[in-house]
């Protein structure tokens, strides 16, 4: 399919790419318009040069100085390097017919027309988005209205933020399509509205559709309102400006009348005056996307609907409000739109609206209208150019194009000899394409089927979210390809039964990416502990404050911190101890807790079968700033300490101590061995029972701190069917 993109930092091109497949709770739609977001989507342009923009963002420059930190300034240049030449999938808007749909909605069928939203969806011949972000379009309302459902959306929410009542007086700063929406919104409330803008055109057009005033912006604005209002000042205003400056912020306060209200919709700087916001006692709210639901993954993706006594204004139910809205005439968008491009020409319709004198209001791409039946689904593309395989390779498929794999896994492979990556799956078939075009792949597809049906493919590295690894591994070892799949290597105890009935019956090599086994600094620290005469103490300590909020691996739902991340320090203290964990006992913060969810902070004791203890702390709720990853470890007449990759301490009568600028990981000597190991027929250094071990280990600690009791580990007996 087409599919538009921005490569590198401001070339928007139109690509093929593979169709996606819908997942659970979500559909696909065969648009057949969508609007372009004059702010949202065009702020990601960056027409300057890379030196104004780091200059007017250092945010930027951090960012890459916090990356070398961990990454070596090696990686980090590539990686930015890499960044010109990246696709980004940009939109968010628009509607046309579903085609095709995960059994999990049953509410919605193949032909149905549907506005939809979400981001990542973008402008492309074949969308994928979940069941809450699509509404049905009602009769009377044409595939072109709908499209600004979305936008219409994000206005709505906006003005339910405000409380608009009846003869309030409302200014809209800001008369973008957004701004003309929440105009026109405001009015049907029953606000007066006063319409502000830079330019005559657009205050003169959101009169024309209903406001009861327009006034240019600037000091004069100020002016104009309180002459307006017999001196007392607007009772709400509502920014929808996008400006780098606090300018348009400065202006609502200014407009605002005592305990006035400011709503601030678009992306302004919100720098205000202390004195002044105190002295008004004004409220400041903000309004975040389409309404509730935004950006909660267990809303948007897993499709869980708030209830409606509770939350009368979903996102959902504000899509479907606001199609009701044109459906009966309240709301006018067609005035809205300015230009109309075919999809082929999206690079002219973001011309069109980065450039001023085209005057543009709303751009619309155009696709095939009403969408064909019986259109055959492309999920694979190759990718030209490609050099071929040599005799001898070992062919490898990437299944999950996530930053590991870019930062580490792609970039390790093409180091190794005699080794080609062949395909690249990813559920997002632009940033799959992305990837092989950048590591050379051959092709890249978006149904996991295709690479297990590759005869040429030999192995497959799995990157993809934790929650999908142990059944990518089962069917990889089940279509005969030998299995490098990243921690963990499963989140329940039957996922770990069936990986390890596979293997057995496979014959193919199983590796997990445990790759502090393969890190100099623990290497060290190995070695030293290998000639100790008694038992030994351990002590993992793991600070991960980015594990919070909204990230996917922070949801206990899918492993949360524990399973996704703490299973490197059960395998670790294994590895280090050479002594299998027996049982364990566990606290974490409160469950009820839920950002940073309280499961994701958890101290746990371990005892093994040598008589050694280890202690694991790992917590989601330090600061950023504070230290991240420390292990040390005590036996008769030694300790050893590690920090960060970068740090090793012995005591024995004497300290050696070994330093590094840049930490080493070990992802590319793992890498390397589970290759050889493949060639050799040997087996590698980390196996299935590793990574069974280690989830059985995090799922007994999870165990533990809820039955507040031990729990005993019993490797053998969590192998065996209930």
């Amino acid at each position: 399919m087409k599919q538009v993109v921005r490569k590198g930092l401001r070339d928007i091109v139109v690509d093929e790419v593979p169709d996606p497949i819908p997942g659970t709770n979500h559909v696909a739609v065969r648009p057949v318009c969508s609007v372009i977001s004059s702010g949202t989507e065009t702020a990601s342009i960056h027409s300057d040069s890379l030196v104004k923009e780091v200059a007017d963002n250092p945010s930027h420059l951090r960012k890459i100085l916090d990356v070398m930190k961990v990454m070596g300034p090696l990686r980090t240049v590539s990686e930015v390097r890499a960044k010109f030449s990246e696709y980004a999938v940009l939109g968010y808007s628009g509607a046309g017919a579903i085609v095709e749909k995960h059994p999990s909605v049953t509410d919605l069928k193949p032909g149905d027309p549907v506005a939809y939203g979400g981001e990542g969806t973008g402008h492309g011949e074949h969308i994928v988005t979940a069941r809450n972000l699509v509404a049905r379009i009602p009769d009377g309302v044409s595939f072109e209205q709908a499209a600004f459902t979305t936008l219409g959306s994000i206005a709505l929410n906006a003005v339910r933020i405000a409380s608009v009542s009846i003869g309030e007086t409302v200014a809209v700063i800001g008369l973008g399509p957004v701004g003309q929406l929440i105009s026109q919104l405001v009015r049907v409330q029953g606000g007066v509205v006063v319409a502000v803008d830079l330019q005559e055109s657009r205050f003169e057009l959101a009169r024309q559709l209903g406001a009861g005033h327009g006034l240019r912006g600037g000091e004069g604005a100020v002016d104009g309102i309180r002459s307006l209002t017999n001196g007392r000042g607007a009772d709400c205003v509502i920014v929808a400006a996008a400006a780098r400056s606090s300018a348009p912020c400065h202006q609502a306060l200014a407009m605002c009348r005592d305990r006035g209200r400011i709503v601030v919709v678009g992306a302004v700087d919100m720098s205000f005056p202390w004195n002044d916001m105190y002295l008004k006692e004004i409220q400041l709210f903000m309004a975040r996307a389409y309404g509730p639901g935004s950006y909660d993954p267990r809303y948007e993706i897993q499709g869980q609907d708030y209830p409606l006594p509770y939350v009368r204004w979903t996102e959902n139910r504000n899509m479907e409000e606001f199609l009701r809205l044109l459906a009966q005439g309240l709301v006018q968008v067609t005035p809205l739109v300015t230009h109309r491009f075919a999809l082929d020409d999206a690079a002219q319709a973001y011309q069109t609206i980065l450039n001023p004198a085209a005057h543009s209001m709303s751009v619309i791409l155009q696709y095939r209208e009403p969408p064909p039946e019986g259109v055959p689904l492309r999920r694979r593309i190759e990718i030209p150019g490609a050099a071929p395989a040599k005799q001898g390779d070992i062919q490898v498929a990437l299944a999950g194009a996530g930053n590991l794999a870019k930062w580490a896994h792609l970039p390790n492979l093409q180091r190794q000899s005699g080794v080609r990556l062949r395909a690249v799956h990813s559920n997002n078939g632009a940033r799959g394409k992305s990837y092989g075009r950048r590591f050379q792949a051959a092709y890249v597809c978006t149904d996991y089927q295709e690479i297990l049906a590759d005869p040429a493919i030999d192995a497959v590295v799995i990157t993809s979210r934790n929650q999908h690894h142990a059944a990518q591994t089962v069917a990889a070892l089940e279509a005969g390809k030998h299995v490098f799949v990243e921690k963990p290597l499963a989140l329940t105890l039957e996922e770990c039964r069936r990986i390890h009935r596979a293997l057995n019956s496979s014959g193919r090599q199983l590796t997990v990416g445990f790759n502090r086994r393969y890190a100099p600094m623990y290497q060290g620290m190995k070695k030293a502990l290998a000639g100790r005469s008694g038992p030994a103490v351990v002590q993992c300590r793991m600070n991960s404050p980015g594990i919070s909020g909204s990230y996917w691996m922070a949801d206990p739902a899918i492993g949360g911190a524990i399973l996704g991340e703490a299973c490197h320090f059960v395998d670790l203290m294994y590895w280090l101890l050479d002594s299998e964990p027996l049982r364990v006992s566990a606290y974490s913060l409160p469950a009820a807790q839920k950002d940073p969810a309280g499961e994701n902070s958890i101290a746990a004791s371990f005892q093994f079968a040598d008589g050694s203890i280890g202690n694991l702390t790992y917590c989601t709720v330090g600061s950023k700033t504070s230290g991240g990853e420390r292990v040390e470890v005590f036996a008769p007449g030694l300790g050893a300490v590690s920090e960060d990759f970068t740090r090793l301490e012995i005591a024995r009568g004497m300290r050696s101590k070994r330093r590094l600028v840049f930490p080493q990981r070990g992802y590319e000597e793992q890498l390397a061995e589970f290759f050889a190991g493949i060639r050799g027929g040997r087996q590698n250094g980390v196996t299935a029972l590793d990574g069974i071990r280690a989830t059985v280990g995090c799922l007994r600690m999870l165990e533990s701190a809820r039955a507040l009791a031990p729990c005993e580990m019993n490797l053998e007996a969590a192998l065996t069917d209930e």
